[in-house]
């Protein structure tokens, strides 16, 4: 992990111009001043593929705003399996819901792949909610819509099948992350973090995909996943 701190002027984009900290919807509601003070306390740290960003049960001092990259966002249950919560990419949040109860981390954070995030501090948070209306709303949106997302799959576990959850959260991923011309995923993911998402075993999630590709649902070259048919994805997936 590489980190870099600016300190006593504004800071500059280290990797290319479009990780600006002003570009990101949430910190456009902040005015002139507001976001020179941010950018004076706040640290700007790069982490690797698979580097650790932090671990449940760990002491948040901050906020992570994701620049550049993705983040895997993760809880360890009691048998050692990880249950992937969601993927954050550039302009999302994460450990902001620790930071909020002042308890200890509640999830566990991993860089996807080559990472940039800007950490900042606790108290300017606390500071920027006090002050602006703007900024604390544009957060409750992001933490209200994360939590839709949370019920929508706590249901989804409950009641639809691997097969339905797996096409669902292909659909999920596509919107989130989109697709290139060949019509693949734009984000590699491991069958077994997919499994991971979906709430079921490698195995099953294996003969799932196996069954989509002999549907000519999708085609799996290598790592890669390429959508064939969305339209019967979506009747599966029942959404």
């Amino acid at each position: 992990m590489n980190t870099v701190v600016r300190s006593g002027k504004r800071i500059q984009p280290i990797i290319n111009n479009d990780i600006l900290l002003h570009d990101i919807p949430l910190f456009k509601k902040l005015t002139e001043d507001e976001m020179f003070r941010l950018e004076l306390n706040s640290v700007i740290k790069s982490y690797s593929k698979r580097s650790v960003i932090y671990r449940e049960g760990s002491r948040h001092s901050g906020l992570y705003c994701v620049l550049k990259g993705i983040v895997k966002v993760y809880k360890i249950g009691g048998n050692g399996k990880q249950q992937i919560l969601r993927f954050a990419q550039k302009g999302d949040l994460i450990g902001y819901r620790s930071l909020l109860t002042n308890e200890l981390a509640c999830t566990s954070a991993k860089a996807y792949d080559d990472t940039v995030l800007y950490h900042i501090p606790q108290h300017i948070v606390m500071e920027l909610f006090r002050q602006n209306w703007g900024f604390t709303h544009e957060t409750m949106k992001f933490m209200c819509k994360e939590l839709k997302e949370s019920n929508m799959f706590i249901t989804d576990i409950a009641q639809k099948s691997v097969r339905e959850r797996a096409a669902e959260m292909l659909l999920i991923l596509k919107d989130e992350f989109g697709i290139d011309k060949h019509n693949a995923l734009k984000i590699t993911i491991t069958r077994e973090d997919l499994a991971n998402m979906v709430g079921t075993v490698t195995e099953s999630l294996i003969r799932v995909m196996s069954e989509f590709r002999n549907e000519n649902l999708l085609e799996l070259p290598g790592r890669k996943i390429v959508f064939r048919d969305v339209t019967k994805l979506r009747a599966i997936a029942n959404i």
